[in-house]
């Protein structure tokens, strides 16, 4: 599976709070949420993501409280995977459950904002189109690239069930 798109860079600790702030959590819609991803640390941020960018960020991505709407916000404001050096263990459940492909790795900070990227979950390579370079990530399991595609586990759930 390959994504292609722009990235967009964000710092060290971006917690849940920061991807979705609290008073946005009544929604459950992925559209509604993503209108606001974001928004406390980059109030443009979902203005300037076109459908399949890539959030490029710093350690420790995703820390904070247990909040499944935050990969929820990410997805529904058009990005498509989430490249770091480290998340925080929540959110890799999170993103699984709703198909958000994440990649560690330790060259997140020599990605610019606005770099060109692309990324093959199955090779585990992620490609910088702007700079020329070749970034090594760990391969995305096929099982979790089919959750991906599928849009999420209880999509994934629902198709086995019916087939």
């Amino acid at each position: 599976m390959i994504i292609k798109g722009i990235a967009h860079k964000l710092g060290d600790d971006v917690n849940t709070d920061d991807i979705i702030a609290a008073k946005y959590l009544v929604s459950t819609d992925a559209a509604e949420l993503g209108r606001h991803c974001m928004e406390s640390i980059k109030p443009d941020f979902a203005g300037k993501v076109k459908e399949g960018d890539i959030i490029v960020a710093g350690k420790n991505f995703g820390c904070g409280s247990s909040r499944e709407h935050a990969p929820l916000a990410i997805k529904g404001c058009g990005i498509r995977a989430v490249i770091a050096p480290s998340f925080a263990a929540i959110f890799f459940r999170n993103a699984i459950n709703i198909g958000l492909p994440f990649l560690e790795s330790a060259d997140a900070d020599k990605i610019a904002d606005q770099d060109e990227l692309e990324i093959d979950l199955s090779a585990g390579i992620v490609k910088n189109l702007t700079k020329g370079d070749t970034y090594k990530t760990q391969a995305f399991p096929a099982f979790l690239q089919e959750l991906v595609e599928r849009g999420g586990l209880m999509n994934y759930m629902k198709e086995r069930h019916h087939a």
